[in-house]
């Protein structure tokens, strides 16, 4: 038999968290067909991995990429990190089921300008994926927000018994229809007063169907523990599996307290199925919150739609030059983006390491002067926190981002090296991997990627784009297993 593709040499990282092993992979059409030693087997396309290290595509649990997927399917950002496979949809805003007729509202407008949003139908969005044969995989959420800004005249209040059941309705149809589940952004403003009454029969909606349901926490500040306890409740009451999104302890009054939140989570686990994600980051990145305002730390603007000549300062320095508090200064530049350097690298490491967290990069594709993690946050988890701080062993990095992620949003087939999965396959050089992308130079592809196959296609290799764009919408086909255990690392594992 002759493979379409076979990849000799490889350390195999089979994407379960146990140490890697030596073999060949062959790959006929879209799944893998063949591990072990092969050598008189042959192939169209052979690739001698010399002893690198192959593992499942990584997945990308929490981004924003939901427009540019269509717009920019090359999706350069994300193949160059080794990402085969996005989820987007997150925070409550989607681009679907969405259409609009007036300004974008706060945070949706992080996904795009008013004609991005035109699919009145998760089936809508999911074709027009299809038809512009991403170079990844796009699975999707729902957003809460979203579906506020279709049934509701303002956002400043509680949604009516009438707008949540035409919620409800929007929801089980993009269910129907393939969508993964609902996510929330609790924080944001036009979504902060919306109360766990309203939440309730939504969540209940995912979990009738079998879905997921993620969310931005009421709360990530000193309230951080209430809002985790609010978001169990929700999807307990709703037997819905949880993701905690970009699980912090934001806020340097808040700083030290990662232990007790991975405790809560933990007591939590032991009752429901829970997990989060995290990036390797100290610095959160989102619109410009008047509520995040402080000289505590330091905040950067990153865009401003009134005053763009004023992206990239620090908004300290904006204040003193109009010779305006903080506060005030941050007003006369909104609608604007911001970075904002609230977290401590011991809670972030800390989250990070646990074995309920999994891997997001939550980049914004759209910001014209990006958080670097949009660019580097998988590099940078397996090769500075791994490799160089042996935070983790790297086979419990690589589970992180792909096995428990597909497991945990119903990715069937997908995250792990396996006769009869899919092709999604990553090849990396450990001593050369590196996150280039910094936060003066955001826009940077990491180093050590060497080949990326979505579906059984070479999409990148040696540092450039293929013609072979293969990626797809992933529709949910199946209910999302839930399980009540936490899954302990090897720490006996080596890279």
């Amino acid at each position: 038999m002759v493979y379409d593709l076979l990849i000799r040499n490889a350390n195999v990282l089979d994407g379960s968290g146990a140490p890697y092993f030596r073999a060949d992979v062959a790959i006929q059409g879209e799944r893998i067909c063949a591990i072990g030693n092969m050598p008189d087997a042959t192939a169209t396309t052979i690739i001698d991995a010399q002893e690198r290290y192959l593992a499942p595509g990584f997945i990308d649990v929490h981004t924003h990429d939901d427009t540019n997927v269509v717009r920019s399917p090359e999706m350069l950002a994300k193949l160059t990190q080794g990402i085969t496979t996005v989820v987007v949809g997150n925070c409550g805003i989607s681009a679907s089921p969405v259409t609009l007729t007036r300004d974008v509202p706060d945070p949706m407008n992080l996904l795009g300008a008013l004609e991005d949003f035109r699919y009145s139908s998760f089936a809508d969005y999911a074709n027009a994926v299809d038809a512009a044969m991403p170079s990844i995989n796009v699975a999707a959420l729902v957003g809460h927000t979203s579906l506020r800004s279709q049934v509701m005249d303002s956002f400043s209040r509680p949604a009516s018994e009438d707008e949540i059941h035409s919620m409800a309705s929007r929801l089980r149809q993009a269910l129907d229809e393939g969508a993964l589940g609902l996510s929330s952004g609790l924080a944001y403003r036009n979504a902060i007063h919306a109360p766990s009454a309203e939440m309730a029969p939504l969540v209940a909606v995912v979990g009738e169907s079998g879905g997921v349901y993620t969310t931005h926490l009421r709360d990530e500040f000193a309230g951080l523990l209430d809002a985790m306890d609010e978001a169990f409740s929700t999807a307990r009451n709703g037997k819905v599996p949880l993701v905690i999104s970009h699980l912090k302890c934001a806020g340097a009054g808040n700083w030290g307290g990662a232990g007790k939140a991975l405790n809560q989570l933990e007591i939590a686990a032991q009752h429901q199925h829970v997990h989060c994600d995290c990036y390797p980051y100290t610095a959160g990145s989102s619109t410009l919150d008047l509520g995040q305002v402080t000289d505590e730390i330091e905040i950067t603007i990153t865009w401003s739609h009134p005053y763009p000549e004023q992206a990239r300062r620090p908004l300290k320095d904006i204040a003193a030059e109009w010779n305006l508090p903080l506060l005030d200064a941050a007003k006369q530049l909104q609608p604007a983006g911001a970075v904002y350097h609230n977290m401590s690298e011991a809670d972030m490491q800390q989250v990070l390491a646990h074995p309920l967290s999994m891997v997001g990069s939550d980049g914004l594709p759209n910001d014209p002067h990006p958080h670097p993690r949009l660019w580097g946050a998988f590099p940078r988890v397996l090769a500075h926190y791994s490799r160089d701080l042996n935070l983790m062993p790297l086979a419990e990095a690589v589970r992180k981002m792909t096995s428990l992620s597909a497991a945990n949003f119903g990715l069937t087939d997908r995250g792990t090296v396996r006769i009869g999965a899919y092709a999604d396959l990553t090849l990396f050089d450990l001593d050369a991997l590196e996150d280039t992308a910094n936060y003066e130079t955001p826009i940077a592809a990491a180093k050590g990627i060497d080949m990326v196959v979505v579906n059984g296609r070479i999409a990148y290799y040696q540092g450039a784009i293929t013609d072979q764009r293969h990626g797809r919408m992933l529709r949910r086909t199946e209910r999302i297993p839930q399980n009540n255990f936490i899954v302990q690392p090897n720490q006996e594992q080596t890279p």
